[in-house]
This record gives C-alpha cells, structure tokens and sequence, in this order.
C-alpha cells in the first residue's frame, strides 16, 4: 500500500512538473516572439525616420537648385 501511494505521489508530482514546465517553455516562446516583434518594429521606424531624412534633404537640394538655376537665367536673359 505505501509503494503505491509513493508511486502516485511520484507520478502526480512528475504530472504538475512536467505542466509547469510547459507553461514555462510558452512564456519564454511568447517573451521571444514580442521580442522579436518590437525589434522589428523598432527597425522599421528607424528606417523609415532615415528614408524620411533623405527625402527631406533631397527636395530642399532640388529646390535650392532649381531656384538658383532659375535666377541665373533670368539673369542671363535680363543682361
């Protein structure tokens, strides 16, 4: 009767064990997935604040550019 009763303590004990350990590896799953996904988003936004930078100094370039070009030959055409 006492082995028994050892034996299904052992066995009810390896029981919530082995649940607690599942619920643990899911945690760390999930943890690692947001974490993947913040990383990823963080690089996105990243990205698009340098693109958006580019962009910004790209057209004041052109219109700085055009508007020289523009007086230079109206300039041109003036004298």
């Amino acid at each position: 009767m006492r082995m028994r009763q050892s034996i299904s303590q052992f066995e009810s004990a390896f029981e919530q064990e082995t649940t607690l350990e599942r619920r643990r590896r899911e945690q760390l799953r999930r943890r690692a997935t947001n974490r993947s996904r913040a990383r990823h988003i963080n690089r996105t936004e990243q990205e698009g604040k340098v693109r958006f930078s580019v962009l910004a100094v790209c057209l004041t370039v052109t219109v700085v550019v055009v508007v020289v070009s523009m007086f230079e030959a109206l300039a041109f055409l003036v004298a």
